[in-house]
């Protein structure tokens, strides 16, 4: 059905979306499926112009980010729906595809993954050699090890299932003005949008910038960047092949790990595409507005090697003749997932962009995106998706080109649970970050910030890449020793901190956040919830002052915790800074620690003078300081936090003071295993926007006794209803490897709960996970087992803590020793 209409019913909608190409006209459709039916699509050209159009319009399950893939799950049913609600054929084929390995790594990445397919709720299955090829006999498998074999993949059309969405919105009651160019953006007074088109202005509460592959012309109308930037993507049609004409059904797709291609049939031919390691991008600040169903020329010379290896893995190519080259854009972000979301800062602005593998995302983006905006929030965990999850720092052009070309190049290779990739770093550095090199520390990237994850033992030491433990685990464990018989430093640059004050602070605090506020001089750990009493983060509280707090929480949640906290801002009284990158310190721990700090702090850093959980202002070594009595190890420590201009001078006197009492450098690597050795969960883990405080055990710092705050309601509705499945932490039977997140959890041959991280425990001696495992399972006190890099490992349920259980080092009144 052809959908052409110039002129809207009204001048005045609530969403207006912008873009019509596969993701807008998905969001389109969501909205009036919630009942949002005063929504228009805005295309400047016909339907499906920039990406949509020449799409290879494959779609799969599997993603990079397991949260991501469990979005894109119910993709197939959707098109169906679709298409019997509108009454326009998709073009729908289920065809299944397989991800073929040529490595002995590769396959032992590939059962990896099939185990995290198993703990998503995806079907898939490893197949032989033999298997690959009586599915598709095209394929050489002479160098094959195996695949993995996902019957739920296939294909539709880009042309038909976008007009089915757009159909199917109309049908409900939405709008489409197509032919009509957006100008630029403006605020009424009231705070709603007009949008300025080439054909009149639409008033409307809310935006929708859908525009692909001119997003970020159209998000900089509103003052804001975006991270993504357009990319060429090669693919060819071959003529008619004779064992497709002659075949019943249709081929597999198929993705080739050691030729970064994909093979997709198309009618009696096949379609070709590859992803080359030598990658262009195409109008880093978005399409010219005149383009719309070009293509670009092809660069055949450019994807040789790419394509020469794929002739081999498919002989019959050489046989058949080249039907068409395409050369089309498509837009790409810094970690190839999609950015959807409010934009911080722009009330009313949403986003659903970066789409690479759009056939796959467009009904999860739409729907995900209808919820947010009719409900306030979403229903699910989008984290993977959400556009606030970059900082400022991913707009220049110079990162996102080293980024989304790392990206595009990598989009069939595996990467190692160990490996960093090197695209675009060091792009932010802490001011020790020297010192750090000095001595051999090796780093990973949080957030755009180099932080080490351990110390090697010299500079010529290169870590193997493998999906076992790796020549670094003894360095972890040097790392873990330390901070159990003497002392441990570890660099908190990588902390938000947010300091709250004014005389509306406390009653700020109290409505926003579940827990208890505390009193001037203490802490307090306390969950921030949404109205449907799931976490939106967890968080330190330090009352520094009657009307000045901190609070201290996940770094790379800053600018979604941000936007959180402005749009439950009042108009007075309170005053929100961001101070993450001006104040940061150091956490040190371990049975000297007390010592330690005691030769640069003059005040009384004993128990008397600063108990567990204490805080205050203070002076170290001649430099203002803020002081903690806190600990992420389970031992005895001090967090102390400092100006950033003064941060390397403290790791000087901290290095100084001690050396005699042993004092090691420690990273995150160490810190894993500190943590799990206690059961300490964190955010985007153990902690996320589907966890309950109950489910996770962070109930028992939410205080009901106060009258009021976000999430109360949901909280004491919920209060008599055990969970279907609670956090624990288990002991896994693995002789060299460990759990990372995303593995299944078994209770004989029933799948019951899933890992969230895992890590070895040095001082225990054990690999250790943590997991959400469901009540029953729990309470059956039947043997669990655990997939570990694709092999099933004997689990024990642990009851308490693997570390001091007590918690009596944490707490230790010792003068110069914990416990």
């Amino acid at each position: 059905m052809l959908i052409d209409e110039r002129s809207p019913v009204t001048r005045r909608y609530r969403v207006t979306v912008i873009g019509g190409g596969i993701v807008g006209a998905s969001v389109l459709y969501h909205l009036a499926r919630r009942g949002l039916t005063d929504a228009v699509l805005v295309e400047r050209d016909v339907l499906t112009a920039g990406s949509t159009w020449h799409a290879a319009a494959g779609f799969h399950a599997v993603n990079d980010d397991p949260r991501v893939s469990a979005l894109q799950g119910s993709t197939v049913e959707l098109y169906r729906q679709v298409e019997a609600e509108s009454g326009v054929p998709v073009g729908l084929k289920v065809t299944g595809g397989i991800t073929i390995a040529g490595t002995p790594q590769r396959w032992e990445g590939l059962r990896a993954a099939r185990s995290i397919h198993d703990s998503l709720g995806i079907e898939a299955s490893l197949l032989t050699p033999d298997e690959i090829h009586d599915l598709c006999p095209l394929v050489d498998v002479t160098n094959v090890v195996g695949g993995l074999y996902d019957p739920h993949e296939g294909c539709a059309d880009p042309h038909g299932i976008t007009h089915a969405f757009v159909t199917a919105a109309r049908g409900r009651g939405a709008a489409s003005m197509l032919h009509t160019r957006v100008t630029g953006m403006r605020r009424t007074p009231s705070g709603d949008w007009l949008v300025e088109t080439d054909q009149g202005e639409i008033e409307c509460e809310h935006v929708v910038n859908a525009a692909g592959l001119w997003a970020r012309r159209v998000s900089r109308m509103v003052g804001v960047d975006l991270p993504l930037v357009p990319m060429q993507h090669h693919y060819l049609l071959t003529e008619d092949i004779d064992l497709l004409t002659s075949r019943d059904g249709m081929m597999p797709a198929v993705v080739d790990l050691e030729g970064f291609s994909y093979l997709q049939q198309e009618h009696h031919g096949l379609i070709l595409g590859v992803y080359e390691t030598n990658p262009r991008h195409w109008h880093v600040d978005g399409a010219p507005w005149d383009f719309g169903m070009e293509l670009i020329p092809p660069e055949v010379d450019r994807i040789a090697p790419e394509l020469g290896v794929a002739f081999s893995r498919y002989p019959s190519l050489a046989d058949v003749g080249i039907r068409r080259w395409v050369n089309g854009a498509l837009t790409v972000t810094p970690d190839g997932n999609p950015l959807v979301g409010p934009l911080p800062g722009r009330a009313g602005q949403w986003v659903a962009n970066g789409c690479m593998a759009g056939f796959s995302q467009a009904g999860a983006i739409g729907s995900t995106l209808a919820d947010w905006i009719v409900d306030g929030e979403p229903s699910t965990d989008v984290l993977g998706l959400d556009v606030a999850r970059f900082g400022e720092y991913a707009n220049d052009d110079a990162y996102l080109c080293a980024m989304t070309g790392q990206f595009y190049a990598r989009r069939f290779v595996m990467t190692y649970p160990n490996e960093e990739l090197p695209a675009a770093r060091p792009l932010v550095t802490s001011p020790s970050h020297d010192e750090y090199i000095d001595r051999h520390a090796r780093f990973t990237c949080i957030w755009g910030l180099e932080t080490p994850a351990y110390f090697a033992p010299g500079e010529a030491f290169v870590e193997e890449l493998t999906h076992r433990r790796s020549n670094a685990h003894d360095c972890v464990a040097a790392e873990v020793k330390a901070v159990r018989t003497a002392a441990g430093m570890l660099d908190t640059s990588m902390y938000a901190r947010y300091e709250v004050s004014g005389t509306g602070a406390e009653a700020w605090l109290d409505h926003l956040l579940a827990g208890t506020t505390p009193r001037t001089g203490r802490m307090r750990l306390s969950p921030a919830l949404d109205q449907r009493g799931r976490l939106v983060g967890d968080f330190s509280v330090a009352r520094l002052a009657d009307d000045r707090f901190w609070i201290v929480g996940s770094y790379p949640m800053q600018r979604i915790h941000l936007r959180w906290f402005a749009d439950r801002a009042p108009a007075s009284g309170v005053e929100l800074t961001n101070i993450s990158d001006e104040w940061m310190g150091f956490a040190v721990s371990g049975p000297r620690s007390r010592a330690i700090i005691q030769r640069l702090v003059d005040d009384d850093v004993s128990d008397a003078g600063l108990s567990f959980f204490g805080c205050r202002p203070t002076t170290v070594a001649g430099i203002d300081a803020v002081i903690a009595r806190v600990s992420f190890t389970g031992e005895l420590g001090f967090e102390i936090t400092v100006p950033r201009s003064r941060h390397r001078e403290l790791f000087v006197h901290l290095q100084r003071v001690g050396q005699g009492d042993g004092l090691a450098l420690c990273g995150l690597r160490a810190s894993e295993s500190l943590r799990l050795e206690k059961s300490y969960g964190v955010w985007s883990a153990e902690f996320t926007p589907t966890s309950t405080p109950v489910s996770c055990g962070l109930d028992r710092f939410v205080d009901l006794a106060k009258p009021e705050f976000i999430g109360r309601d949901a909280v004491l509705a919920e209060r008599d209803i055990p969970p279907r499945q609670r956090l624990v932490t288990l002991a896994v039977d693995a002789a060299d490897a460990d759990a990372i997140g995303f593995e299944p959890v078994w209770c004989g041959t029933r799948r019951v709960g899933v890992v969230t991280s895992g890590a070895y425990g040095h001082t225990v001696g054990r690999s250790l996970a943590m997991a959400y495992v469901d009540a029953d399972a729990i309470d059956s006190g039947e043997p669990m087992s655990v997939d570990v890099v694709g092999d099933r490992c004997p689990a024990e349920l642990l009851d308490r803590p693997a570390y001091d259980p007590t918690g009596a080092r944490l707490r230790s009144t010792a003068p110069g020793q914990g416990g």
